[in-house]
């Protein structure tokens, strides 16, 4: 260790040390003076420390962060819940490279209530803070068409950018336009309704807005009474016209449950280094927004931060506080947002609308990989690579990996397959089958032995290139005896190899006793697992064929004067014992001769065979 490094070590256990046992923030800076990380605590000195002893529950992220910190800082709050909101706060000044940052960049829908005399309801892609009033966000732009259009159909509210005032209304500056004459609007460009009026329509649609359907309702039924009780039978019906275009606006929006009180979703879903979190907003039994957010993990990689960074953004993006009530999928610390209850369901009608987050955040996950294979496949197949790389700790990307699979039937007809992946991908005519030569019987291990040899010994022969990874279909077994061969070969050190166990998340290094766990949530996983198919459906399906070759054989070797040679020539052409049974004495000439076909043909109708 350097005088510089034990200077650091120094002044950091003396900072540390005087920590206090209270809530606050702390930032961890590097050599450059760059903050890496932000963190909260509910007692600082406890939870920092804990950062500087040898702990083996310590990820890697941990570790490598740890050795990059050359100084600290802390700030004392009153609560744990103002340490949140000023970590908050820190974290989206600094941008730390070790905490969870959203990297989402898919703008939502949204509806906005203009702050103008007569208010518009308009579409929009942007939240500003001008006084406007925002409803969502909405999952797809379908969803927010719906409900606007619905609004529309209902209230006769303008849809004009006219900069109305009452000096310009009273000066009669503005004309009527179509809308007026169809009766989508009321014009109050030429006073013919009042503010007040209008606003009871800007209300019933923030009614709308917020779920509030059964208020609507109530108020279309009043109107539709009080006309017809006036004799106004025209205008009951238009409002009876309303009150259907509810009914059906009902029938295709997002109904949960009427017996559901209000309440937030927040749903974590881990894909890597990558997460994915959903929010829902239900109210009045209804989902009136639904976003999902794209996060960077960061060293704190449970799902209850991400949960807990997700709450503090909706809080900021929509300018409302969370509902008393958060459903979750991972149980955040109740301190961080008093009066709040978080809920974690295991049945009924919750747990299913946690469900229908995390779908919902699959389907964003599916579709974003989705867009970057269409839009970059380059960039995908990269950082699939990368992906690979790390997580199956290779020196390189394993753009070409070579998978090797054993078949027999209690020990008859022993054969093996290689498949080959490029960049993820199979390729196919590259494929290669073996058949087992020097093994007698079931042995997996010497069968796995003779196929490594073989294929690399050609490879090396013919100055071909190794391929970035090899994988053994089996345990510790069969990568020993296959480790063993390249070994021989001298190429141990040129190329990894590991076993895939039975269990498809289980990968054996050699001389490693315990296995890996891939991640099951991550792209190296599915990748692999196609590849370990691949080759079963390889190498099961040349078996098959073996056997049935072999059986056909076997069936014509009893016919006097019919040799191997005259047997292959005909499976060769008629493919099956059943083809050659059908053929004529005529078709069976033409292929091996009149005198052998004529022996073939009533060995195979008299019963002989």
């Amino acid at each position: 260790m350097s005088q510089t490094e034990k200077e650091i070590s120094s002044i950091l256990k003396e900072k540390v040390a005087s920590l206090p046992q209270r809530p606050g923030c702390y930032l961890f800076h590097d050599r450059d003076g760059k903050v890496i990380y932000v963190g909260k605590a509910k007692k600082l000195k406890n939870r920092v420390s804990s950062y500087f002893v040898q702990n083996r529950d310590h990820t890697p992220k941990v570790r490598v962060m740890v050795r990059q910190i050359a100084d600290l800082q802390y700030v004392i709050v009153d609560s744990e819940s103002d340490a949140l909101l000023l970590e908050n706060s820190l974290i989206k000044t600094h941008k730390p490279k070790y905490n969870i940052l959203l990297k989402d960049d898919k703008t939502y829908p949204w509806i906005a209530i203009t702050k103008e005399a007569f208010p518009r309801i308009i579409s929009t892609r942007r939240v500003e803070k001008d006084g406007s009033e925002y409803f969502g966000p909405y999952g797809s732009i379908t969803i927010q068409k719906t409900v606007l259009e619905f609004i529309n159909e209902l209230l006769p509210v303008r849809s004009c950018r006219l900069q109305l005032t009452e000096e310009g209304i009273r000066k009669k500056k503005f004309s009527s336009c179509l809308q007026y004459h169809i009766h989508n609007c009321m014009a109050p460009c030429l006073g013919l309704i009042s503010t007040t009026t209008y606003a009871q329509y800007i209300d019933i649609a923030r009614k709308v807005l917020l779920g509030n359907l059964s208020d609507v309702k109530k108020y279309l039924e009043q109107n539709m009474q009080e006309a017809a009780s006036m004799l106004a039978f025209e205008e009951a019906h238009r409002w009876k016209q309303k009150l259907a275009a509810l009914e059906k606006y009902k029938a295709h929006s997002v109904i949960v449950s009427s017996s559901l009180e209000d309440c937030d979703v927040f749903s974590v879903l881990r894909d890597g280094d990558d997460a994915y979190c959903n929010f829902l907003r239900l109210r009045h039994g209804s989902i009136t927004a639904i976003q999902t957010f794209s996060l960077r993990s960061g060293i704190e990689e449970n799902d209850a931060e991400i949960i807990v960074t997700c709450i503090e953004h909706v809080k900021d993006m929509t300018e409302e506080p969370p509902s008393k009530e958060i459903i979750v999928s991972a149980l955040p610390s109740a301190e961080l947002f008093p009066g709040h209850t978080f809920t974690l369901p295991q049945r009924g009608t919750k747990r299913d609308l946690l469900e229908f987050s995390l779908r919902s955040a699959r389907l964003y996950r599916a579709e974003r990989l989705k867009q970057m294979v269409m839009h970059n496949p380059e960039r995908h197949t990269q950082q699939l690579m990368e992906a690979m790389q790390k997580e199956l700790h290779l020196k390189k990307a394993p753009r070409h990996i070579e998978c090797f699979d054993n078949s027999n039937l209690q020990g008859t007809n022993p054969v093996a397959s290689c498949v080959v992946f490029r960049d993820g991908k199979p390729s196919k005519k590259e494929y290669r089958h073996f058949i087992i030569k020097t093994v007698v019987g079931a042995d997996d291990f010497a069968s796995m032995k003779e196929i490594i040899f073989r294929r690399y010994r050609r490879l090396i022969d013919e100055k071909k290139e190794l391929p970035d990874l090899i994988i053994v279909d089996g345990g510790k077994g069969q990568l020993s005896s296959a480790y063993e061969t390249l070994s021989e070969l001298g190429i141990e050190d040129k190329v990894p190899i590991v076993g895939l166990a039975k269990r498809l998340e289980e990968i054996y290094y050699p001389f490693d006793s315990e296995p890996y766990y891939l991640s099951r949530l991550g792209e190296p996983l599915k990748v692999v697992c196609h590849i370990r198919d691949e080759a079963h459906r390889f190498g099961i399906t040349f078996h098959r064929n073996r056997r049935s070759h072999n059986f056909m054989l076997g069936a014509l070797d009893g016919i006097k004067g019919i040799g191997e040679k005259t047997r292959e020539l005909l499976l060769s052409r008629l493919h099956s014992l059943n083809e050659i049974r059908q053929a004529s004495i005529e078709e069976l000439a033409s292929i091996v001769g009149p005198s052998k076909a004529e022996k073939v043909f009533r060995a195979l109708h008299d019963g002989a065979i």
